[in-house]
């Protein structure tokens, strides 16, 4: 009886984190260029009573074994990258990309991370950077006598100035073999890991990559309606679970008072 217990133990926590993740993905609905994360589970190791095809008589075979497992556990979670929904934003600086590819940020440390944020920005030096202030590669920077800012769908910078239109530099966009191998770090950034393969760079517009939509911003790709089933289905299995602890222990307190 007591497996029963540690077994629906590792349901409830299952379910939990199943919330958690849910939780997290209707609270980034909201956020530019989020991808919503969805958990993976698989069963727990078999006790193997008896294996199938023993044989349990002379000359019988069983057609099946008998085993009883020891619960759940999270292998892993999985990012799906699908294209969330494009909204007109009317800012000459926010960028959508309609395709797999992704902007490359570098950090402070030098160090190289990867976004689906177009909502790009300008600081002091008037350079294109991220809202977190992290410069986007290759470094465009903005003339201060600007007066309008225009980013063709090939990803190439144009700007017009009192002396007339110039092109101040173009976008890259880089793809991954594997998204989903890619670790979330914050901030709408990823970083690059051996399971997501080597960023491979390219120019808008080319086969794989996607192109650039001026004047839109990604929005996330969470569903509400399909996150709210996800969280009833998760409460469900939560309780369900918590029931087979209260039904094993009712079924000891039986024992208990036949034993008196």
């Amino acid at each position: 009886m007591l497996r029963a217990f540690s077994t629906a133990a590792t349901g409830m926590d299952a379910q939990q984190t199943q919330v958690d993740i849910i939780a997290n993905n209707l609270a980034n609905i909201n956020t530019a260029g989020f991808k919503r994360s969805t958990a993976n589970f698989q069963d727990l190791l078999y006790m193997k009573i008896r294996e199938a095809g023993r044989e349990i008589a002379s000359g019988i075979t069983a057609p099946s074994g008998l085993e009883v497992g020891s619960g759940v556990q999270l292998a892993g979670t999985n990012r799906i990258f699908t294209v969330g929904e494009f909204q007109n934003t009317g800012n000459a600086l926010d960028i959508a990309i309609q395709g797999d590819g992704f902007l490359q940020v570098t950090l402070p440390n030098g160090e190289e991370r990867y976004t689906r944020d177009g909502a790009l920005q300008m600081d002091a030096d008037g350079r294109l950077v991220t809202a977190s202030g992290y410069i986007i590669s290759p470094g465009i920077t903005i003339p201060q006598e600007a007066i309008s800012v225009d980013i063709a769908r090939d990803g190439t910078v144009n700007v017009e100035t009192p002396s007339g239109n110039q092109v101040v530099g173009t976008l890259e966009l880089y793809r991954f073999q594997n998204p989903a191998g890619l670790s979330a770090e914050g901030q709408n950034l990823y970083r690059e890991t051996e399971a997501s393969g080597d960023a491979r760079s390219g120019t808008p517009g080319e086969e794989g990559y996607g192109s650039i939509l001026s004047k839109y911003l990604e929005k996330s790709n969470v569903q509400m309606v399909s996150e709210l089933v996800n969280l009833i289905q998760a409460q469900r299995g939560y309780e369900i679970n918590s029931r087979c602890i209260r039904v094993g222990d009712n079924m000891l307190q039986q024992l208990n008072t036949l034993v008196r």
